[in-house]
């Protein structure tokens, strides 16, 4: 499947929830830009826009099992739900494998192991912050602790006009 094809099926997986679709198109949208200024090889950056598309595939699912989309849950429940959704997107078995553990790991700013991995963390966090209005001392912090690239920054700096 191409990027768009796995984005229309994501659509349709959300079932009209705007909420979830507007974040995942906008996570997207920073991954892409992100790694594109990066200047990613063209197999990263598939992964990273897949893993971008689909890292919140489980929200719905912890929303009805536990009340809440928390990101621990999110990452446990998420991997396997992502295997199973890409089955049939002809994805590569190593494709398919960093797929999952970056929807895995997509809230843990520990171990990351890949320019793809920093970047679904950096995009997350600016749609994330942007959405739910964190303040300027939030974005800061993390501005200085954990973005790493530097299309990261310039974003974060012109979105937050920091």
């Amino acid at each position: 499947m191409t990027i768009a094809q796995i984005m229309e099926k994501m659509i349709a997986f959300s079932e009209g929830n705007i909420h979830d679709i507007d974040h995942f198109i906008r996570v997207w949208t920073y991954a892409r830009t992100i790694g594109k200024l990066e200047g990613l090889d063209g197999q990263t950056q598939f992964i990273l826009e897949v893993a971008a598309i689909t890292h919140d595939i489980a929200c719905p699912l912890c929303r009805e099992k536990y009340g809440n989309a928390n990101g621990k849950r999110q990452e446990e429940e998420g991997a396997p739900m992502v295997e199973a959704f890409l089955a049939d997107a002809g994805l590569t078995a190593g494709q398919l494998e960093r797929v999952k553990f970056l929807v895995g790991h997509h809230h843990t700013f520990t171990g990351v192991d890949g320019p793809d991995y920093q970047i679904l963390l950096e995009a997350d966090y600016i749609a994330n912050a942007s959405e739910n209005g964190y303040d300027a001392k939030n974005i800061e912090r993390f501005l200085d602790r954990i973005v790493r690239t530097d299309a990261g920054k310039r974003l974060i700096r012109g979105v937050f006009r920091l």
